[in-house]
């Protein structure tokens, strides 16, 4: 009886994931004809459609900002942290944390390039 309550389950399960991925679909389909109406809009539009990638670049250079302010902060921070480290540990805990802040450099850089 057991084993029955487990196929029972398994086949609900999945005809639920089968339904989540029909509606899934429909959902993207529904996007891509309200992404086909504002493409057709900016169209008509070039100074809406201007406007519009104006804003989009100056987001891009603000969210590029905010992130060089973060790596400002982290900078400051570490730093701060550096100074309440006994002097006996400072060279090997600087040493390593630099090690471990060029990996992941070296790691987005690639990811970039």
């Amino acid at each position: 009886m057991g084993d029955g309550i487990k196929t029972l389950i398994e086949g609900t399960t999945g005809m639920i994931d089968s339904e989540k991925l029909l509606m899934d679909a429909a959902n993207d389909l529904v996007r891509d004809q309200i992404k086909a109406y504002i493409v057709e809009k900016l169209e008509e539009n070039p100074d809406i459609k201007r406007e519009l990638k104006e804003g989009v670049e100056a987001l891009i250079e603000a969210k590029i900002k905010e992130g060089m302010a973060m790596a400002r902060i982290g900078k400051a921070t570490a730093r701060l942290g550096l100074t309440a480290i006994p002097e006996n540990m400072k060279e090997d805990i600087a040493r390593d944390f630099v090690s471990i802040f060029e990996n992941e450099i070296m790691g987005l850089l690639e990811k970039m390039g």
